[in-house]
């Protein structure tokens, strides 16, 4: 199961460690990287590509919003120069209520968001993402699967029914990563050091992994239960590793019913913010078909039209 850029000539730099444990070396001598495949090269050379992409768009979008500014300041200021004292008044006067208005609107919305998630706390549905593999991942994807913790807050605090959001096993670089989010630490958010099975020791039989390696269909979300969303970037290098930590704790898996809606064009992993909008979209409106239709994008399908689940192989 979803924002820094390289150059090409640095695609072999940031290799990621292997599976399994190397073997013991001469501590005198570096340890021997193990090589990239070349189908793990062009795959990472193609994601460095797209992110380099979508920084370029990103830095385009900046100047776009910066020229737009100053062109409407530029404006203004050209308004008032051509009009009258007393039309100067009113339109400054006017300006200063529609800024009095827009701030009252937001802290109308912001207060309104606060008893929102603070009713989440007490009754909502709890929704866990586990970020305990940032020691499998490199700086980069680390800081990409920090952008997407921030998507899933802002969906989350959006919601008309959001769920009560925890993070578990923030420690070392993700813990870094996070705290130089702005206001990260105003967040009404759960934030644990601990692994969830820890944390939660006392409603394990609650828990549930949301992984696509399960046998088990979501049918519907159980408020006493806590799903659990892996927090891990690139999963196709560590196939079934999340199914493999539920069932080494002993706790439930499950799999949202992707299958009996849509076909996917590729494999059913999901980034961690299109999982977690899913999730909030269904509490919402209790229907995997709209969740899934709002929140995948085309791109990721192949074909627009839901299965129907009757032709559907056993799943």
């Amino acid at each position: 199961m979803a924002a820094a850029t390289e150059n090409d000539d640095t695609i072999l730099d940031n290799q990621l460690k292997p599976d399994s444990e190397p073997a013991p070396v001469n501590p005198s001598s570096p340890p021997e990287e193990k090589p990239l495949s070349k189908n793990a090269q062009k795959k990472q050379l193609k994601q460095q590509r797209y992110e380099a992409k979508k920084a370029e768009k990103k830095a385009q979008e900046k100047e776009h919003k910066r020229k737009e500014g100053e062109r409407k300041h530029k404006e203004w200021e050209e308004t008032l120069a051509n009009a009258t004292e007393e039309e100067r008044l009113k339109l400054i006067e006017s300006r200063r209520s529609l800024r009095k208005e827009r701030m009252e609107k937001r802290s109308e919305e912001k207060e309104k968001k606060m008893e929102r998630l603070t009713r989440a706390k007490e009754i909502g549905q709890n929704i866990v993402i586990d970020v305990d593999f940032a020691h499998l991942m490199s700086e980069s994807e680390i800081s990409s699967l920090v952008q997407q913790i921030m998507y899933c807050y802002a969906v989350n605090g959006r919601s008309n029914s959001p769920c009560h959001l925890w993070l578990t096993g923030v420690q070392g670089e993700m813990s870094t990563q996070l705290d130089r989010l702005p206001g990260f630490e105003k967040w009404f958010i759960e934030k644990e050091s601990k692994c969830y099975i820890e944390a939660m020791a006392d409603r394990k039989e609650n828990l549930v992994y949301l992984t696509a390696d399960s046998e088990t269909v979501l049918e519907d979300l159980d408020p006493k239960d806590i799903y659990i969303i892996g927090g891990l970037v690139d999963r196709n290098r560590f196939k079934g590793i999340t199914m493999n930590k539920a069932q080494e704790q002993g706790i439930k898996t499950a799999k949202l019913p992707i299958g009996e809606y849509m076909k996917m064009s590729s494999s059913q992993v999901l980034t961690v913010n299109q999982v977690l909008e899913i999730l909030v979209k269904f509490l919402e409106t209790r229907d995997w078909k709209t969740s899934f239709f709002t929140v995948i994008p085309q791109r990721k399908r192949s074909g627009v039209d839901p299965v129907d689940s009757s032709k559907l192989e056993p799943l």
